[in-house]
């Protein structure tokens, strides 16, 4: 028995001894040390700008407006983040901006994920013709004029529907779907026709569970899009101030502190007290709510890198 662990071992310890070695020559050491030391730069240079955001909400109001904060939070508290409920309609603007990207984002997944599906159909009347209509709107745009008065005509200005309906269809997120669609072994769909499947049952009971490192990816795409997006709400949502995006929101109270700052420095006009309580806090008020335009998306995107990385790099293996 003894002998036969000693053997064990020693064919261990021969097996470990005759492996591939890898001995690093100087060149590549000082390139791992170039490669590394600038991914931790660049980390950094993309880290900071959200820290810093969020240690100057933290901190005492005096300070920031001082600029006195710079990379460690001093008098902390939560006061501002407390006050953001006394700032106008911005509950409503964050319900509205939670509203558009949840519906938004699912029905332009669901639309992508079943025109991609339906394009993969060589039976398909008209397929050829039917997907360069899609792809053919990815280069060619009338401008904003023209794209306004085409929602106005529709009834879309000052309307909900405004921000849903135009990014129901998106052509380059049903290129990807329908490339990765492309590289899913055919046999699993032949062999579920045979079985006397419908192309639904098909879609919804094959297509679209294999489907998800892709579907996941332009989920993302999507979401960061209507979060982010404030032109559509500047525009078509003149008259409906109820509608306005947290994007949006954020956007006015911007230029309305910008206004009264102007207004201080030249000297003309007097303002009230209210107005100047709002120009000694708009520094922190902008940072804290610029800090909650970007916690939503900060805390959603991890939960999907792994099905966007999978997803993209599938996506893009057939043309």
């Amino acid at each position: 028995m003894k002998i036969n662990l000693a053997n064990k071992k020693n064919e261990k310890k021969q097996l470990k001894s005759s492996g591939p070695k890898y001995h690093l020559h100087p060149g590549d050491v000082i390139f791992n040390i170039l490669n590394y030391s600038f991914f931790i730069i660049f980390t950094i240079a993309c880290i900071f700008p959200f820290y810093y955001l969020f240690i100057n909400t933290i901190s005492d109001n005096d300070l920031v407006r001082k600029g006195a904060i710079t990379l460690i939070p001093k008098g902390l508290h939560l006061k501002n983040y407390i006050s953001l409920k006394n700032v106008n309609d911005l509950m409503t603007s964050f319900m509205v901006s939670v509203s558009r990207t949840v519906l938004g984002t699912g029905l332009m997944v669901a639309a992508s994920g079943l025109v991609g599906f339906v394009v993969t159909k060589k039976e398909m009347w008209g397929r050829s013709l039917w997907y360069r209509f899609i792809v053919i709107t990815m280069y060619f745009n009338a401008g904003m004029i023209p794209w306004y008065l085409n929602m106005s005509m529709v009834g879309l200005t000052d309307n909900f529907l405004g921000y849903i309906i135009p990014g129901i269809v998106a052509p380059y997120n049903i290129i990807l779907v329908k490339t990765y669609i492309e590289s899913i072994p055919a046999e699993l769909e032949e062999s579920a026709y045979i079985d006397g499947a419908t192309y639904i049952n098909v879609f919804t009971k094959i297509i679209w569970p294999l489907s998800k490192p892709i579907l996941a990816t332009i989920a993302i795409f999507g979401a960061v899009g209507h979060w982010n997006s404030f032109t559509d709400s500047l525009i078509l949502m003149q008259n409906d101030a109820s509608l306005h995006t947290l994007q949006h929101r954020l956007y006015t109270y911007l230029n309305e502190t910008s206004n009264i700052g102007a207004i201080m420095r030249s000297g003309t006009g007097q303002l009230s007290a209210a107005d100047q309580a709002l120009l000694l806090n708009s520094k922190t008020i902008k940072y804290t709510i610029s800090m909650v335009t970007v916690l939503p998306i900060l805390f959603v995107y991890p939960f999907m890198q792994r099905y966007f990385e999978k997803g993209i790099m599938l996506g893009a293996v057939k043309g």
